[in-house]
């Protein structure tokens, strides 16, 4: 039988609405499709949908109550339903209601790239030492945040919580909603750059996060970004005595002194708080290496055992659309995608090419990206873009497919014999790219998720000789 979560009247007291009729509810669900038996539906108004129109469709789907402010048309009045003056407020309160009654340990984590990596490397190595729950894919703003603190479940020992942001004053209602024990900043980049007028405003933005840190709390800063000392002098304004920082900085707390890549993941030597260790982790590549340092900063910080998490960060792999890699087997032999489908930054395109620059490369076979247009960059986007020329260079690329107009600018200095094709929209480029790959080749996709490279990643996968018995990649986590 599944943990009841919430009863009709610890729901009203919390939202500061009327229960209809007594319920107790296993889950919460703000999506009508995804509803199951249990669950709490919360119906949100936006401006393009109105989750009051699909209450009858959740209930019949099994849901166990609604929070809705109207009862709609069809639905009777003796419905399950707590009546509020707004949904959104009241999922807010919800989640708010549900960190009040805990009393677990909480982690909340940001930064311009790494968050969801370094939250799912928390989840994986704090789960073997207590009660873990951490929120799920990248629930991380004004409605994922309060969702995700609704469904952890009452006995949750450790809580671990994604804050992100694209504009000033987002974290910081977040960081005070979930109140964290310790709060890590994963890097500060020109992500977002748009609606923000220099980088060190997205420091600050990010730095909203230690405002919500409770008494006594921690900070998990990166020594290495050059941001380090303004997050740090922001910390200590707030009182904040318990400063961690990683990277490899002589000066970190947590040092990487090595880090050798390979087709499985890392093998890192670390400096941990004056300790030499060495471990293992299942993402590869030397940011994510600097993301495994932040994990054992906040495991210290949390007073939970270090060296087990170290040993236990070999279990943590890669998520679809977000380096994970999968051997394609076509008629011919076996080609590797790596998916980076869902997001891009300048910051986080280097880091794949740099992965895929040390994995090693079979006999006749290629480096290949077909690369997306990364969003949200403003009037320094079209610079940022023709930027990843040289890393392109650097890293011993072949060939590279480049998708969207910003893409444009890129393709336009690659090497003539690196120009694969380039393409408006991501559907163009399924026929072009998937023609182009052979076996042995490595073909990295990556891109901004409105840039729509998850159709491409498909047709990839689509290609394996039993892609009939496979089931389909998520789109995004």
């Amino acid at each position: 039988m599944s943990e009841i979560l919430w009863a009709s009247a610890e729901i009203a007291a919390a939202v500061k609405g009327t229960a209809q009729v007594a319920f107790a509810a296993t889950g919460v669900s703000i999506d009508s499709r995804k509803v199951g038996k249990g669950d709490l539906f919360i119906a949100l108004q936006g401006p393009n949908f109105d989750g009051h129109d699909y209450i009858a469709g959740a209930l019949a789907s099994g849901a166990a109550g609604v929070i809705a402010h109207r009862l709609p048309d069809g639905v009777a009045a003796s419905a399950p339903i707590v009546l509020v003056k707004d949904t959104l407020q009241a999922l807010q309160d919800l989640g708010a209601a549900a960190r009040n009654r805990s009393e677990a340990k909480f982690i909340a984590i940001t930064g311009s790239v790494g968050k969801t990596s370094t939250k799912e490397m928390l989840k994986t190595v704090l789960t073997a030492q207590a009660r873990t729950f951490a929120s799920e894919g990248n629930l991380n703003n004004h409605w994922g945040a309060p969702l995700s603190l609704a469904r952890m479940p009452r006995g949750t020992e450790i809580g671990i919580f994604e804050l992100g942001m694209n504009h000033a004053d987002e974290i910081r209602p977040l960081a005070r909603m979930v109140r964290p024990h310790v709060a890590v900043i994963t890097t500060v980049e020109a992500v977002h750059i748009e609606f923000f007028n220099s980088v060190a405003e997205i420091a600050d933005a990010k730095a909203e996060i230690l405002e919500g840190l409770e008494p006594g709390g921690a900070a998990v800063l990166p020594r290495d970004n050059p941001h380090f000392e303004r997050m740090s002098k922001r910390a200590k304004d707030l009182g904040i005595a318990n400063i961690v920082s990683f990277g490899a900085d002589p000066a970190s707390d947590v040092k990487l002194l090595a880090c050798e890549t390979s087709s499985t993941g890392n093998r890192v030597r670390a400096d941990v708080f004056g300790k030499e260790m060495e471990f293992s982790t299942g993402l590869a590549g030397r940011h994510q290496a600097i993301n495994a340092l932040a994990v054992l900063g906040a495991v210290k910080a949390l007073g939970a055992h270090v060296a087990r998490a170290a040993k236990d960060l070999a279990g943590a792999i890669p998520l679809k659309g977000r380096g994970y890699r999968e051997e394609i087997r076509l008629a011919a032999g076996t080609f590797t995608l790596m998916d980076e489908s869902y997001n891009a930054s300048p910051a986080a395109m280097r880091a794949a090419f740099a992965v895929l620059a040390g994995l090693p490369i079979a006999a006749g076979g290629r480096r290949l990206v077909i690369l997306g247009d990364m969003r949200e960059l403003g009037q320094e986007g079209p610079g940022l873009h023709r930027g990843l020329k040289d890393d392109l260079i650097a890293g011993s690329i072949d060939s590279a497919f480049l998708v969207g107009p910003l893409m444009g600018e890129l393709f336009a200095l690659l090497p003539e014999g690196m120009r694969g094709a380039h393409t408006a929209e991501s559907t163009a480029m399924v026929a072009l790219a998937t023609k182009a790959i052979r076996p042995n080749d490595i073909v990295l996709v990556k891109g901004s998720l409105g840039t729509r490279m998850a159709p491409i990643v498909e047709a990839i996968r689509d290609m394996d000789v039993h892609a009939t018995a496979r089931p389909k990649a998520a789109n995004g986590h």
